[in-house]
């Protein structure tokens, strides 16, 4: 059976007085003790002095011996004490006890040398009774004082006794009633501070217990936390929130701010959409998308929350914001998405393609017997769509068999030229109305075929919304490095609510009633079988504009410039 060590949380029997608990070598009884040692060897020091030039100017040298001899006993004593309670720090009550035993016992030897009460040395019996009421137990404390009393007692009646004038017992007395009336007065306040001392110590302890834990749950936990100051500055981060935004946050002179990290603008923005729109309210939050370079993943999808610090008589406030990674949760409910949709979706397609085999031959038949030229356009349109049915199974098979196709680095620009003006004239839209811009001389690596129908549906997307204005639609290629390359696609329409945006691209999640749900959904699935990102995100432009605008965004993951 393993046996548990504990730490001592109750002092020893002989460690205990009423109402002061004496504790080991860390108590700050030890502290007060030293100052007491320190005032005896300063009081020896000047007995020695004074009281032995005053007894040889009196007496002459030969009385004056043994006061001097008396006083350098208690100089010694002094320093001995002095250096064992510094060295071992064991015993505190029996090194007190011996202490102040001591000065008793010396303090009245001088008191009777020096003719007793007469002499005016009864004062000095406040020292040792003064440190005991301070440090030792009230029993021990009066204990004490009673042995100084009978002391002063015994020598008033001796003198008394011997017919010594000036004399008298009530003076013994008084000095009694006071130095017991001292010693219970410094007892009780010495208790009460010690009683709050501990108090202060043991809260203390409890606060610094408490910070632990905090710290142990908040280093542990899951979801990231970063707090910021007024201008963006980033105070200090669990590591999860480095984990989660790339970034190493040990130092106090390596801070940063949010917006002088182009990684890290997505969530400056959202900070800032917060502080203009809602600041007071607390259960705000915004979904951004990351593309942080210390992260293996191509990009991060992040849930941002916000709370403010108030702190009462301070003007710094700061911000909290609480980043949870919802790329993982997406993933688990895309892949039980999939897991469901899969077979079903091959057994559908399978299904269709035998009636659209029966439809396709059909219309073949009748072409061969139809003269007539609007029967021949009629078959015609039944043919076309036919092939297009035929080749959206194919793009479905395709995705429930995460088919990801490989193919030679495309060049963007030619890509272009071939799209845009086939677009253009379908749609029968003027020159000026989409625009490209941007680093198009890059290559990228992703099927040809596959990114011609992603960006065919977002610039079908993006006509719906758009003004139809000059320039309404833009095409935007930026080179964030060497390997990373971002296609935009944005319209100057309404931007997408952060509401919608969290569904947008679930398959059969429409706004539109003419709409099936699955352009977004397909657009993406054929990123990410080409090893790229599209996602819809929030951007401050380089205008004038301070809010930020909607796009949506391609991200290459491998890509290089010419």
């Amino acid at each position: 059976m393993l046996a548990r060590r504990t730490h001592r949380l109750t002092p020893a029997p002989d460690e205990v007085g009423d109402p002061v608990v004496y504790a080991g070598a860390g108590s700050p009884l030890w502290r007060t003790l030293q100052a007491f040692n320190f005032s005896r060897f300063v009081i020896a020091l000047l007995l020695m002095v004074f009281l032995g030039a005053v007894e040889m100017r009196r007496a002459g040298g030969d009385d004056a011996i043994p006061y001097l001899q008396l006083c350098s006993v208690y100089l010694f004593a002094s320093v001995a004490f002095w250096v064992l309670a510094m060295r071992s720090r064991e015993r505190f009550l029996l090194q007190l006890s011996s202490q102040i035993g001591v000065d008793i016992v010396i303090i009245a030897t001088l008191f009777v040398l020096a003719g007793g009460t007469r002499s005016g040395l009864a004062i000095l019996f406040l020292f040792p009774l003064a440190g005991g009421a301070i440090l030792a137990p009230l029993i021990l404390a009066l204990f004490f004082t009673s042995v100084v009393a009978l002391v002063l007692l015994f020598d008033s009646v001796w003198q008394s006794l011997r017919m010594v004038p000036d004399v008298s017992i009530s003076t013994a007395g008084l000095y009694g009633m006071g130095f017991f009336a001292v010693a219970l007065l410094l007892n009780r306040l010495a208790s009460r501070l010690i009683k709050q001392e501990g108090l202060a110590a043991q809260r203390g302890q409890a606060l610094q217990l408490q910070e632990a834990i905090n710290g142990l749950i908040v280093a542990d936990m899951g979801d990231g936390i970063l707090v910021l100051e007024k201008d963006s500055t980033i105070v200090t981060g669990n590591p999860a929130a480095q984990a989660m935004l790339g970034i190493a946050l040990g130092d106090e002179g390596a801070l940063q701010r949010l917006v002088d990290s182009a990684a890290l603008v997505p969530i400056a923005e959202a900070w800032l959409a917060w502080i203009r729109r809602l600041p007071d309210d607390d259960a705000f939050a915004i979904y951004v998308m990351l593309k942080p370079a210390g992260r293996r993943d191509l990009s991060a999808h992040l849930k941002l929350r916000f709370a403010t610090v108030h702190v009462p008589g301070l003007d710094a406030e700061r911000t909290v914001i609480f980043l949870q990674d919802v790329t993982e949760i997406e993933n688990r409910a895309q892949d039980l998405k999939l897991a469901s949709m899969g077979r079903l979706t091959a057994s559908i397609a399978h299904e269709v393609r035998n009636p659209l085999s029966a439809i396709s031959h059909a219309a073949s038949l009748l072409e061969e017997d139809a003269p007539d030229p609007t029967r021949v356009r009629l078959l015609a349109i039944i043919e076309d769509n036919v092939a297009r049915l035929n080749r959206m199974i194919e793009d479905i098979l395709k995705l429930s068999r995460k088919a990801q196709p490989l193919g030679e680095p495309l060049l963007l620009s030619a890509f272009f030229d071939d799209l845009l003006p086939e677009f253009k004239d379908i749609h029968g839209l003027p020159e000026s109305v989409l625009v490209v811009t941007g680093a198009t001389d890059c290559r990228v690596r992703f099927d040809p075929l596959h990114l011609r129908e992603v960006v065919l549906n977002l610039l079908s997307n993006a006509l719906r919304y758009a003004s139809g204005g000059s320039g309404s639609i833009r095409l935007e290629v930026i080179a964030l490095t060497a390997s990373r390359i971002e296609l935009h696609v944005q319209d100057d329409g309404v931007p997408i609510t952060p509401a919608i945006r969290a569904h947008l691209f679930e398959p059969f999640y429409t706004t539109s009633s003419k709409g099936t749900g699955l352009g977004l959904y397909l657009a993406r699935e054929l990123c990410l079988n080409n090893e790229a990102m599209l996602d819809y995100e929030y951007r401050q432009d380089s205008g004038e504009d301070p809010e930020p605008s909607g796009r949506f965004v391609i991200t290459f993951a491998t890509a290089n410039i010419l």
